[in-house]
């Protein structure tokens, strides 16, 4: 019989900064979300070679409230953790992503299932981001965070610091320490802890997530150090590689039952010209060992990602794939779907008022940072399509409604039903980038069907083309095709990725309402037909 392999990435499309633990025979990935909400991202695995969306535990405003977070702000790098019975997950909610100051403030929420409930928030700190819990084997937990220093001049990657916190009092307690300064490469940060025949190792992220980035180790008698830096570093990098897994970095690592050791890490796939992502900094694996000298190393003996590793020998658990299309007939929204920043909640989407139909009441502009009636879903390939039908009947130019596809609020392409003073009910594209607005299709098209249109983006590598349809069965394209890659970290600077889905607004405050039928993704290895 032959070796199972993994093929990478296993988290596909914007899931970066992943966090792996083991309880008992399931393993858990949680990762980055930033202003998507509900916060963090968890998938499920009983083998490390099929994974599912299972959860998304920040689901309060009371856990998570990122209104007027910037884009790329919210949640970054969480770290889950399991002890007792017990499951931790540490978070950052960063408020201002760039400039000199971040105000990064970090919580703690605890629960007995990894489904939940997961309780209120408990305050950490706001020293810095990236924090992870460790649990030690006496029983002390103990909290790692990057340490961020504002003073010009400065790298403001301050080092690794630590403080024990206390599960009684529920706080942070005792002296904060700096045990790790990074090494040459910069930017230390994804710090975590882990112990080895009394040893104990740190696991950092540097380099910046760019493509210099990488994992290093570090390893101390004492948790408070010193901490000797691992000659071989970094243990992981695609830095000056052509490997096609690139910005390989901010690692976590789990140990299967058998003793064989797993690194989790972030990715992104580009293309080759223009170097772009698309789809984001996504999750890897890779197979490590330990060397008779006790450093970690990758089980192929180089220091860039695989595109396939060997599997651990578990039985294989397969689960049933998603479905393409939703037709929204249940009471709640299928798992895959986020909004912006705040909670889905009855004064804005309605799964019930017209029965079998979506219902988004028009808020805010695209531009909002505060409240945004959308709901969108991860593009997982570039080679792709989403569709929905909408029925909306506006009387505004300031009343839209219709199918996006997005990156932040200063970059994206949306095709949507609006009026305009000599077209009537008409069809036109938006496009936004870097904030200033284009109209591919100039003022428009009118619409002569009053009833419910179709509409369709296909993501084909580099370009993406809108059209549109009545009957499902014939498309017309509309406007030309567009530059997908404006919908990338690196064009826009940001840390998600590429979004599709549905939105209204209704600028006029009249909250006019824009129904969708049922929404569908699928996405292939090439070019949709």
């Amino acid at each position: 019989m032959p070796e199972q392999v993994i093929t990478n990435p296993i988290l596909r499309g914007f899931n970066p900064d992943p966090s792996i633990v083991r309880a008992g025979d399931d393993y858990y990935i949680a990762a980055s979300t930033f202003e998507w909400f509900p916060g963090v991202q968890i998938h499920h695995s009983r083998d490390l070679v099929h994974w599912r969306l299972l959860a998304r535990p920040l689901t309060r405003l009371s856990q998570l409230n990122m209104i007027g977070d910037d884009d790329s702000g919210g949640i970054w790098a969480p770290c889950l953790s399991y002890d007792q019975g017990t499951f931790y997950l540490v978070y950052t909610d960063v408020k201002n992503p760039r400039g000199p100051f971040k105000d990064a403030h970090n919580y703690l929420v605890t629960a007995p299932r990894i489904t939940g409930p997961w309780s209120e928030p408990t305050y950490l700190n706001s020293s810095g981001f990236d924090p992870s819990l460790f649990h030690d084997e006496d029983g002390r937990k103990w909290l790692v965070n990057m340490y961020w220093d504002p003073r010009a001049g400065r790298t403001s990657f301050g080092g690794i610091v630590l403080q024990e916190y206390d599960p009684h009092q529920g706080a942070l307690k005792g002296p904060v320490t700096r045990i790790f300064a990074g090494t040459d490469l910069g930017t230390v940060e994804g710090p975590h802890l882990y112990k080895r025949d009394g040893t104990y190792y740190l696991m950092t992220a540097e380099g910046g997530t760019g493509y210099g980035h990488a994992v290093t180790m570090a390893r101390s008698r004492s948790i408070h150090g010193p901490y000797e830096v691992d000659p071989a570093n970094p243990i992981l990098t695609s830095r000056g590689t052509d490997a096609r897994l690139q910005r390989a970095g901010h690692a976590s690592l789990v140990e299967c039952p058998d003793g064989s050791s797993y690194l989790v890490h972030l990715c992104s796939r580009p293309f080759d010209e223009p170097r772009r992502s698309i789809l984001g900094r996504e999750t890897a694996i890779q197979r490590c060992r330990w060397t008779q000298d006790g450093w970690l190393r990758l089980s192929t003996g180089a220091n860039a990602p695989a595109d396939q590793v060997p599997a651990p020998d578990l039985p294989a658990c397969e689960f049933a794939p998603e479905p393409e299309e939703v037709d929204f007939d249940e009471d709640t929204l299928p798992l895959a779907f986020q909004s912006l920043r705040v909670p889905v909640d009855p004064s804005w989407m309605s799964l019930s008022e017209r029965p079998g139909w979506l219902r988004l009441y028009g808020r805010e502009s695209t531009a909002s940072r505060h409240r945004q009636s959308l709901l969108a879903r991860r593009v997982e390939s570039v080679h792709c399509e989403a569709a929905t039908r909408l029925d909306f009947h506006p009387d505004s130019i300031q009343q839209t409604a219709g199918l996006i596809a997005t990156y932040n609020a200063s970059a994206h392409y949306y095709l949507c039903v609006t009026w305009h003073e000599d077209l009537g009910r008409c069809l036109k594209i938006m496009a936004k980038d870097y904030g200033k607005l284009t109209e591919p299709m100039g003022e428009g098209m009118a619409l002569a069907d009053p009833g419910p249109v179709l509409l369709r983006v296909v993501f084909a590598g580099k370009r993406l083309q809108f059209s549109y349809g009545y009957d499902g069965a014939s498309w017309t394209d509309v406007g030309p095709a567009l530059d997908a890659t404006v919908l990338s970290d690196e064009y826009c600077k940001g840390f998600t990725g590429a979004f599709v889905g549905m939105c209204a607004q209704d600028l006029g405050g009249r909250r006019c309402a824009a129904d969708f039928d049922w929404f569908r993704y699928r996405a292939a290895d090439r070019p949709p037909s």
